[in-house]
């Protein structure tokens, strides 16, 4: 059941607020369009100030208790961070290719590096957020990443999804408990039952989608055997139906598997959320609805191929708008004395964090 709530004034009693975005598509079709051109002139260069804008817009409009989010990256940071890294792709595949036995090279680097990466990402992006004045950190080190993001998504590939929720678990619980705001701990232990419950829902849409993929190839066994057998023997009208059924087979496999994914991310959003609780005392909240969230993400991507991508903008604010105003923060005790603590705690470790951000790259 939704949970009603209202902003509050800061120094009232605590209770149940509800996150709004403020967003307009309006607003941020021009940043947008600027941020594009730019990108196209610039040779992908002015990508990373791109990325600063289009965050500081977003963050900027996300609103608790009547105050923002904040955004501090730089462009520079970001542009540093990805020559980085694309200097270190470029040098171990020419190693690769000027010595043969180092063939391997780049694959071993990528999975030993990886999940350093991508917990020094997470760290950059927490300390580049802020609320209240407030920065957020993250503590998580290479090693829950590794078995978050590597090891969770090969055991989810070699079972075949059945061991996705335990996955997706290992890696809500990485972000959740190294996350930090003013000196304070978040923690998220979702359960595997309602994990498993989201799982199942979007399973038995993928099975939908492999049963008729089952039933157009049985349909057109015969002509698949005969261009099997003897490859050419199909006449051009005995070829027409295989091409036609190969283009609703991938139709049919891309939407139902776009639309169990869509089903799962939600639902794991969902639990995750609701999941995590900040200082031990105040607990967040997710109530997307799975069907209304997978409809606004495939009619966006529908839109905006339909209009070549000029509105994409409608769709970034429409989706952020509604995901959201679906998340919300139950606060225990009086909300203006948890934020003067917090602030006076986090004040000095902000300072800090705007000289050793470090760079962003791009995982």
């Amino acid at each position: 059941m939704a949970l009603a709530g209202s902003p509050q004034a800061a120094g009232q009693a605590g209770g149940f607020h509800r996150i709004s975005f403020t967003g307009k598509a309006s607003e941020y079709f021009g940043i947008w369009i600027v941020n594009v051109l730019l990108t196209i002139v610039t040779l992908g260069i002015y990508s990373a100030w791109a990325k600063v804008r289009r965050n500081r817009y977003f963050y900027g409009n996300t609103v608790l208790l009547g105050r923002s989010v904040e955004y501090h990256a730089r462009g520079v940071q970001i542009l540093v961070g990805r020559l980085i890294v694309l200097g270190a792709f470029v040098v171990l595949n020419v190693l690769a290719a000027v010595v043969p036995f180092l063939v391997l090279l780049p694959t071993i680097v990528v999975l030993v590096a990886l999940p350093w990466l991508v917990a020094r990402g997470l760290r950059f992006a927490a300390r580049v957020t802020s609320y209240r004045n407030v920065r957020f950190d993250f503590v998580g080190g290479a090693g829950g990443a590794f078995k978050a993001f590597i090891l969770g998504g090969l055991l989810s590939v070699i079972t075949l999804g059945i061991l996705t929720p335990l996955a997706s678990r290992w890696v809500s619980r990485y972000l959740g408990a190294n996350l930090r705001y003013g000196g304070k701990s978040f923690d998220t232990d979702p359960p595997l039952g309602p994990l498993y419950k989201s799982w199942l829902l979007s399973f038995l849409i993928a099975l939908i989608g492999l049963g008729i993929i089952a039933v157009i190839v049985a349909a057109n066994f015969a002509l698949i055997a005969a261009l099997i057998e003897t490859p050419g023997s199909l006449a051009p009208e005995q070829q027409i139906p295989l091409i036609v059924s190969a283009v609703i087979g991938y139709i049919v496999i891309f939407a139902t598997m776009g639309i169990a994914g869509l089903f799962y991310r939600a639902g794991v959003r969902n639990v995750a959320w609701s999941s995590t609780t900040f200082d031990g005392r105040h607990r967040l909240m997710s109530d997307v609805s799975r069907i209304r969230y997978t409809w606004i993400a495939i009619s966006n991507v529908i839109v905006t191929i339909f209009t070549l991508g000029l509105m994409r903008p409608w769709a970034a604010v429409r989706l952020a708008r509604y995901t959201w105003e679906h998340t919300g923060v139950t606060f225990s005790g009086d909300v203006g004395e948890l934020f003067s603590r917090i602030e006076e705690q986090g004040s000095a470790v902000g300072a800090e964090f705007m000289d050793f951000e470090g760079f962003d790259f791009g995982f």
